[in-house]
């Protein structure tokens, strides 16, 4: 049975912009959420970006909002700028003929305009934690009168770190509250904030159709972590691609990726949470017309991203959650086309894989990285099938006339040829094909059994076994060091923070550092060997939201 939003009961002003802005029929997340908010009930969705949540949120806030009151009524937090002015955008388009007073509050601008919209009264604030938080601590954003709270995006915000700052927030506003959290995925964590901060909340799953993996070619290759710069541009030079899409883990992982690739000939650009909506659109305009072939994303940028033709998916980083791998790898694949998944793993991930693999009920290929003669061989027959292509076309009559006027002057035709051919491998030198240490050696020896028993769950006593405490003071990988620094997460510190700092001050590739473990009072850091001296000699320098720390060999 068809049905429309004259069934909610919303205010005709509400039924009024609906119908400006276009929408017929509620969407089935809409369907689910309208009713459940509208009565008051606290409700836990998980549904993707493009299912139409925003609206299932920003319709039941504006329907109760109290025109009387100029405090915030309704705060709705986000994880990243990008989101927090997509959701006010929406909440003021729907509330176009009622006129809500509606506020995005984040970081990275000026406080001045944010403090003035408070100042002359706000009724729906729309914000990101940090900034959120900061203007709590400085008493500036006043919560008492919130009636809802709707936390948007809440995996990311878990992934991003910033989970302590919303229970912090939340801490700040009425016991009474009603409080909806949206999330794609439903990790444990995101569970228990869910258990702790919800009353009885009804659960409302709207997942996009799953992405036919077996359509999709799946490789994967293990790999130091600082090895992945390399092993990448390997095969940039092996693969096909028309256009590619690589995750990575932070925004500072992005920004240092980017640059390494436009450094070493291959054009790129970042797409993070924390870019305007213009630049978004710029750099995407650019990506779908073939100007950009290749995005580096974060998981939360790349929400909504929806692409036809994307040839390659790249995971530099493997996510945390199998559900998260699926939807990045449906990117490609699309329409009927052809598409491939590759992800760099490091040794002590391959149980990540076997994860993946029983989700997607796929057998995932462990490929061989690209050797210096794949990679020469190859750039001698792509130079060849050029030479044959404009043989067949005899284009060249221009060039034919300089040939044969350098040939009267005496210039022997072989040398001529040979001398052509080096001017045309002149950008080969712009990629330089980086070495690559051998993995540890417990990693070249993959378990005997056949890899598709994987699904039925079987693990080895080897796998099941716990190193001991001394083990955690060592760095997984060959080459690394393992490095601590006294900072954790009693400080609030964050892996993205702990990379941008190290990386910036003692100026190396935030890409090259490998796993970060947060703990209570400290952090282990896995540095490259060749950098340790660099970043042991910036130890006055570092420094994370003003609490000073250096680094010492862990042991």
């Amino acid at each position: 049975m068809t049905t429309n939003f004259d069934q909610f009961g919303l205010r005709p002003e509400l039924i009024q912009a609906v119908t400006a802005l276009g929408y017929q029929e509620p969407t089935p997340i809409q369907e689910g959420i309208l009713p459940l908010m509208l009565s008051g009930r606290d409700v836990m969705g998980q549904a993707q970006t493009g299912t139409g949540k925003t609206a299932a949120f920003a319709l039941p806030i504006l329907h109760k909002l109290d025109p009387n009151i100029f405090l915030p009524q309704a705060l709705v937090i986000v994880p990243t700028r990008e989101l927090a002015l997509q959701a006010h955008d929406m909440i003021k388009a729907l509330g176009q003929f009622s006129e809500p007073r509606v506020l995005a509050i984040y970081g990275g601008t000026s406080y001045g305009p944010q403090l003035n919209e408070l100042r002359n009264g706000v009724q729906v604030v729309v914000g990101t934690p940090g900034r959120l938080l900061d203007l709590l601590k400085r008493q500036k954003l006043q919560l008492d009168e919130v009636q809802t709270v709707v936390l948007d995006e809440a995996d990311e915000m878990l992934s991003m770190g910033f989970i302590e700052d919303v229970e912090s927030i939340l801490a700040a506003t009425p016991k009474n509250r009603q409080t909806t959290l949206f999330s794609a995925t439903l990790p444990s964590r995101v569970r228990q904030l869910a258990e702790k901060y919800l009353h009885n909340p009804q659960t409302i799953s709207i997942t996009a159709p799953q992405v036919t993996v077996a359509a999709i070619e799946q490789r994967f290759y293990v790999v130091n972590e600082h090895d992945k710069l390399a092993v990448l541009t390997r095969l940039f030079e092996m693969e096909t691609i028309t256009s590619a899409l690589i995750f990575a883990r932070t925004r500072v992982r992005t920004a240092d990726l980017v640059n390494e690739l436009n450094m070493r000939g291959f054009p790129s650009e970042a797409l993070s949470g924390d870019i305007s909506q213009d630049a978004r659109e710029r750099t995407m305009a650019r990506f779908r017309a073939g100007q950009v072939k290749v995005l580096v994303a974060t998981d939360v940028a790349a929400r909504g991203l929806d692409v036809e033709g994307i040839s390659h998916v790249f995971n530099y980083d493997l996510p945390d959650d199998t559900e998260v791998f699926v939807h990045r790898i449906g990117r490609t694949g699309r329409a009927g086309r052809a598409g491939v998944a590759i992800s760099l793993a490091r040794p002590s991930e391959r149980h990540n894989i076997r994860d993946i693999e029983r989700f997607t009920k796929q057998v995932m290929t462990e490929a061989q990285i690209p050797t210096t003669q794949d990679i020469e061989s190859k750039r001698s027959d792509d130079l060849m099938a050029k030479i044959e292509m404009h043989l067949r076309r005899q284009r060249v009559k221009e060039e034919r006339a300089l040939v044969d006027a350098l040939v009267a002057a005496g210039v022997d035709p072989l040398d001529l040829a040979a001398v052509a051919l080096k001017m045309a491998r002149a950008e080969e030198k712009q990629r330089p094909i980086e070495a690559i240490s051998p993995l540890p050696v417990k990693a070249e020896h993959p378990e005997r059994r056949e890899r598709t028993d994987r699904f039925e769950g079987h693990r080895t006593s080897g796998q099941a076994s716990s190193r001991g405490r001394s083990s955690e003071r060592k760095a997984e990988e060959f080459g690394m060091v393992r490095m601590e620094l006294r900072l954790g997460k009693m400080n609030g510190i964050r892996p993205g923070e702990i990379v941008g700092t190290i990386a910036s001050i003692a100026n190396i590739p935030g890409s090259s550092l490998g796993k970060i473990s947060i703990q209570s009072r400290s952090t282990m850091v896995d540095v490259p060997a060749q950098h340790v001296k660099e970043v042991l000699a910036h130890n006055s320098k570092y420094q994370i939201r003003k609490q000073s720390f250096s680094l010492s060999v862990a042991g």
